[in-house]
Order: structure tokens, then sequence, then C-alpha cells
């Protein structure tokens, strides 16, 4: 269950790819479906792969995963293309390689960041807490010590 999550944000820019390429070559931006299905299927195949790997990335949120998916889903995807009759002409593979490749990637790249940040956070709100309570802990050390000579 923790991979569909991935999948379908995985999907959904693959979705947005084939939208922006449509809509820039002035085609129908409702036959999307048609530039994005090779890529799709392409895509089930890189996040099966990537969990499949021996050795693999653990989490489908993690960049390493990430490129798995990416490679696959464009070489996968050309492939498909081209079985099916379709073209892959060189621009279209340099873009496609591109886009795809900051789409999966890059959401993967900024929850990372924002992990990274959180855990930094986290670790400070921690070492302010434990100053405080050291703190603490000397002020209390301090008011039994006068209390003794009392």
């Amino acid at each position: 269950m923790r991979y569909v999550p991935a999948l379908l944000l995985d999907a959904v820019f693959v979705l947005v790819f084939a939208v922006i390429g449509r809509a820039s070559h002035e085609e129908d931006p409702a036959g999307f479906l048609q530039t994005a299905w090779p890529f799709l299927v392409a895509l089930l195949a890189g996040h099966l792969l990537a969990a499949l790997l021996p050795g693999r990335p653990r989490r489908p949120w993690s960049v390493m995963w990430g490129v798995v998916a990416w490679i696959v889903t464009v070489a996968g995807g050309m492939g498909l293309r081209v079985a099916s009759g379709d073209t892959a002409q060189l621009p279209f593979v340099i873009v496609a390689t591109i886009v795809v490749g900051v789409l999966l990637l890059g959401w993967r790249g900024a929850a990372a960041l924002m992990r990274r940040r959180r855990a930094s956070a986290d670790r400070d709100a921690a070492d302010r807490d434990a100053a405080d309570s050291d703190a603490l802990d000397s002020d209390a050390a301090d008011r039994d010590a006068a209390d003794r000579e009392d």
C-alpha cells in the first residue's frame, strides 16, 4: 500500500507531461491519453522493477526509486510508442527524458529537502528541550544546595 501514493503522483505527472506536450504542438489536448498510455504502462513497470530490485531503494518517494521509475518510464514509453506504430524522434526523446525526469525526480527532491528540514527542526527543538531541562535541573540543584546551607 505504501507504493500507491508515489505511483499515483507519478502517473499524474506523466499525464501532465502528455497534456503539456500536446498543447505545445497545438494538438487536441483531449487526446492526451493517446500520448500518455505508453508512458503510464512503462511507469507501472518502472515501479514494479524498483520494488523488485535486490538492494532496491526501500521508499517509493526516494530519489533513487524515482531514478529507476524515470529511466524505465522513458525507455519503455518510447519502445511502446514505436511498437504501436507511433514515432519517437530524437527531439521528442530528449524533451521527454528531461521533462519526465524533472517531474518524477523533482517532487522527490523537494520531499527529501522538506524531510531534512523537518528532521533538523526536530533535532533543534530536542536540543532546546534538553538545554531547558538541564537549566531547570541546575536551578533545582542550586536551590537544594541553598536549602541545605540554611
